[in-house]
């Protein structure tokens, strides 16, 4: 699947939208202010996720994925790396993570703020359409990046379906 200028002008408007609503919904949880870039939004075969995203987090990665469904359906993810994630529970707990491992609290910790993003971003989403999801519970995977792309296809059929990917530099960054 490819799009034209004009689909990926909106289409990276729209997720523009979404972004700053769920980095407004962030800044609020963590009492920090969130920077953002205008994303970066692309196109991929599933095939070819794991080297395009692979440019922005390798390793072990923190993984909330949640099934909506409804007029539009998928699958939306938020892909954190690691530390980002452990980084993330500090800001909202106030606690330190400094084994590298995230305990049961950590997780539903990082599950929700998933859960919370998710939403935000699908709501103007769902708003600017003007259609209604309906959201699965949110499932958090933590994984090697490949295993968790690996995990994405179900059959060779699944190798045909395009992935859009939006990536912001600097969402991360919590300041």
């Amino acid at each position: 699947m490819n799009m034209t200028e004009l689909q990926r002008d909106a289409v990276t408007e729209l997720i523009n939208i979404a972004f700053s609503r769920a980095a407004a919904s962030l800044s609020q949880l963590t009492n920090s202010r969130v920077d953002l870039e205008v994303p970066d939004v692309s196109v991929h075969l599933i095939s070819a996720i794991s080297k395009a995203v692979g440019r922005f987090v390798s390793g072990e990665v923190a993984t909330v994925h949640q099934v909506f469904t409804g007029p539009v359906a998928g699958d939306a993810f938020l892909l954190l790396n690691f530390d980002g994630a452990v980084h993330l529970v500090d800001l909202l707990t106030g606690s330190k993570h400094s084994k590298g491992a995230l305990g049961a609290s950590a997780r539903e910790v990082v599950t929700e703020v998933g859960n919370i993003l998710m939403n935000a971003c699908l709501g103007v989403f769902g708003n600017l359409l003007e259609v209604r999801f309906s959201f699965s519970v949110p499932q958090l995977s933590l994984d090697d990046l490949a295993n968790m792309v690996q995990s994405l296809i179900v059959d060779e059929d699944e190798l045909q379906h395009a992935l859009v990917v939006a990536h912001d530099s600097a969402c991360g960054e919590a300041k």
